[in-house]
């Protein structure tokens, strides 16, 4: 079978990644072109594209890159149906992705549509249920209420679990114990707390110098940057006086650290799973988070609260994120009682995400559908 697979960001491309192996299992003759990263160009035969030239955040980031978007669209579209695969997989990005699962299905391709990691549909813009159901042979939910979302609209779709507990689980056998962390990264000797500001160049300038503020105050530990190399290296300059920057470690990081600011995504996801008490930090600016504010209709930002419905994580937004309110939370977030109670959390949210194999299902669903291997096998 001949895959074409767009992901429109890291996690996108990590979990993208991580379903191609487990079809490459199930398909000896799996053959991919794919947009993504680093990680699904390792698996693939072929790149179409990488996430650094088609990856744009925020309402302004998306309006100021419209035309590399359009060009983008009609590159995708052509090279389509040039390549003509039997199978197009969407991950997340739903903006690019649901137009290019339309044009396929309007152009009558003879391509099966499959759409993995949903669009947050259940946050905002809610009928994008029935463009999702319209334009895709078959959908699979990672996130344990999405299931239920979708059923309310009259809509069965395959809830998979989450592939980051795969991702995490593999990673885990080769991160480095605390001792030989430090050792290798010239690290003291004192407690480490996790700065994650994200992999995008606007994120990393809204949150990182908020994060920063805070070092002061913590004397008795020190602080660590998960970078990315997916952005230019000068934007964390500016403060490696104060901090350590470790370059695409965020993993070790977490295995090795007592507490973590976080931007919210992704990221809190698997700082909850490393048991990491944290704060989550959102700060889209004041246009648009007031125009978002308008827009959504969910009680909260972070994935860890979403799933279990409260706070159980602290969400510090906009004008909240601010040197005083981030040091009182970050401290409260790492003493008892409330470490305990976090921690607690954390341990229902995992039973809920419904443990590993999320790969593995997803790529046995796809490849049954498509007709390579028995039900059941």
């Amino acid at each position: 079978m001949k895959y074409y697979i767009i992901a429109g960001e890291v996690s996108g491309d990590l979990h993208a990644s991580n379903m191609m192996k487990q079809l490459k299992m199930r398909d000896s003759e799996a053959y991919f072109r794919v947009w993504g990263g680093d990680r699904m160009a390792a698996e693939a035969q072929e790149v179409a594209k990488h996430i650094r030239e088609t990856s744009f955040m925020g309402i302004f980031k998306v309006l100021w890159n419209i035309r590399t978007i359009k060009k983008n669209f009609r590159f995708c579209e052509a090279d389509i149906e040039k390549f003509k695969p039997d199978v197009l997989i969407l991950i997340d990005n739903s903006g690019f992705n649901l137009r290019i699962a339309k044009y396929v299905k309007q152009k009558s391709l003879r391509i099966k549509v499959y759409y993995y990691i949903l669009p947050q549909a259940w946050a905002w813009k809610r009928k994008r249920v029935h463009t999702i159901h319209q334009w895709c042979d078959r959908i699979f939910a990672i996130l344990p209420f999405e299931k239920a979302f979708y059923k309310s609209y009259g809509y069965d779709v395959d809830y998979v679990g989450h592939p980051i507990l795969d991702s995490i689980a593999e990673r885990k056998k080769n991160l480095l114990p605390k001792a030989e962390f430090k050792q290798r990264y010239d690290l003291d000797e004192r407690p480490i707390i996790a700065l994650l500001p994200g992999s995008r160049r606007q994120e990393i300038k809204s949150k990182l110098p908020k994060m920063v503020s805070v070092i002061k105050h913590f004397p008795n530990y020190q602080f660590v940057i998960a970078g990315s190399d997916n952005v230019d290296g000068a934007l964390y300059t500016p403060y490696l006086k104060e901090v350590k920057l470790i370059i695409n470690k965020t993993y070790n990081i977490l295995h090795n650290a007592e507490a973590a600011l976080v931007t919210s995504g992704t990221a809190t996801l698997e700082t909850a799973l490393f048991n990491v008490p944290q704060v989550v930090c959102y700060k889209p600016g004041v246009v648009t988070y007031y125009l978002l504010k308008n827009i959504i209709s969910i009680k909260y930002i972070c994935m860890v609260n979403l799933i279990l419905d409260k706070m159980a994580v602290e969400e510090l937004i906009e004008g909240e994120l601010n040197e005083k309110r981030m040091v009182k939370e970050l401290q409260f977030a790492m003493n008892e009682p409330r470490k305990s109670e976090i921690l607690k959390d954390y341990a229902k949210m995992k039973e809920m995400l419904g443990g590993e194999g999320a790969s593995t299902r997803v790529a046995k669903l796809m490849i049954e559908d498509l007709g390579l291997q028995k039900h059941g096998a």
